[in-house]
């Protein structure tokens, strides 16, 4: 009789400490309380969402620059339009076939120029107000207060002859030189003694075994003197004026 009293003490203590311990895990778990809202399903997440969007809230995607986006922005990535190179298309005005054949000799003979490298007959083709312009862009206007490649009158012209032309310039110490070719010659305006001029060119540098390509557009505006046509301006626009060389322009395209 006592073992069985003692096993069933034991029965009852092992049930009291069970009902214990069942009762302080009931006191850790938190209570669900009247004034908290009850977790939603994902169905009910959803009918939010579609109850917003039906209001007229709009979520707008961030366009953000990533990668060689973000070193070099001007570069176009994926999703937006690429800009468009500024080219200029020339405006034909009628003239006599005399006229369009002395401006286009003029143009043909200032390269032939270049590429003999006869600066000083060369720079005589402009006029004493004579200009030559390279603008850093299509969209510059005043040669005088934008920075430019180029912007000489004739006295620097000179002074870059003279630098090109002395014994121990550098950049003619290697085998170097040009090869213009122009073509699609308009003339844009004509009145009296002045004349506008748009045409092509291509050049092909080489110094060394290395070759340079530049291509764009010219712009003259000629005037009449005795000895013929001369050059009063003359702009050029690179294309590839905002791209990387080796070394700087060095002599006029």
């Amino acid at each position: 009789m006592r073992e069985e009293s003692r096993g069933d003490n034991r029965a009852r203590a092992n049930a009291e400490a069970r009902s214990k311990d069942n009762g302080q895990a009931q006191d850790q778990m938190p209570s669900k309380d009247k004034g908290q809202a009850p977790e939603k399903t994902r169905s009910g997440r959803a009918a939010d969402v579609g109850k917003a969007l039906g209001t007229g809230v709009v979520i707008n995607a961030v366009e953000s620059l990533t990668g060689a986006d973000a070193i070099a922005p001007e570069r176009v990535g994926r999703g937006r339009s690429a800009p468009a190179l500024a080219t200029a298309v020339p405006r034909s005005f009628p003239v006599s076939v005399e006229l369009q054949r002395e401006v286009e000799v003029l143009l043909y003979t200032q390269a032939a120029l270049l590429d003999a490298k006869r600066w000083q007959d060369w720079i005589d083709l402009f006029d004493g107000k004579g200009i030559y312009w390279m603008p850093v862009t299509p969209e510059q206007t005043d040669w005088e207060a934008e920075p430019s490649i180029f912007a000489e009158d004739r006295m620097l012209m000179a002074i870059r002859m003279g630098r090109l032309q002395h014994p121990n310039a550098w950049s003619q110490a290697p085998m170097w030189g040009t090869n213009h070719l122009v073509a699609n010659v308009v003339i844009e305006a004509a009145n009296g003694d002045e004349v506008e001029v748009y045409s092509r060119f291509q050049v092909m540098e080489l110094r060394r075994d290395q070759v340079r390509h530049f291509g764009g557009s010219y712009r003259h505006r000629l005037v009449r003197s005795d000895a013929g046509w001369r050059i009063r301006l003359q702009r050029v626009d690179l294309m590839n004026g905002q791209a990387s060389f080796d070394y700087v322009l060095q002599a006029w395209l």
